[in-house]
């Protein structure tokens, strides 16, 4: 074998090897630019501090607390309906859904003058029907700013199709 085709032969071979290294450093380049390392605003902690406090009362089964938070008009989309309010009260309270361990992954929230959306990637470890289960959901949570306080408008389960990750 001359040079030349030694030359074509580690050109074929490395050139999928370059090629891969290329991809993978303009992959690591722009995911370094989809994330965001700011603080949040001081309206925006309190969003996310209310959210923690919210599973926490959830697990508690606290339906005092919980019923200050829900706006009157709350709604509730679950996987397996969607309600109101009281009915969301009354199902904490009777253990119809106990939402014993939420594990929150990632926490954004976008305010909007009276309006703040937050966005929680979770494990919820949760009893339904006396069935433990555990599932990965993106929750949206929708808070309305009255009177200087902010209230729950609506809490959404979307069903997230990777795996559980709570240990």
């Amino acid at each position: 074998m001359n040079d030349g085709h030694l030359i074509l032969v580690n050109y074929i071979i490395m050139k999928p090897k370059i090629f891969g290294l290329i991809l993978l450093m303009i992959s690591v380049q722009s995911s370094r630019g989809q994330q965001t390392n700011t603080k949040p605003s001081a309206a925006e902690q309190q969003i996310i501090n209310l959210s923690k406090r919210k599973w926490q009362w959830m697990a508690d089964k606290n339906v005092d607390s919980l019923n200050l938070l829900f706006d009157e008009k709350c709604v509730f989309v679950h996987m397996g309906g969607s309600w109101g309010k009281q009915p969301e009260l009354n199902t904490i309270k009777s253990g119809g859904i106990w939402y014993k361990k939420t594990e929150v992954y990632s926490v954004s929230v976008n305010i909007f003058n009276n309006t703040a959306i937050l966005l929680n990637d979770i494990d919820l470890l949760a009893v339904v029907g006396g069935d433990e289960v555990t599932n990965p959901f993106m929750v949206t949570e929708v808070y309305l700013k009255e009177k200087g306080k902010w209230k729950m408008g609506s809490l959404t389960f979307s069903h997230l199709l990777r795996p559980v990750k709570m240990k």
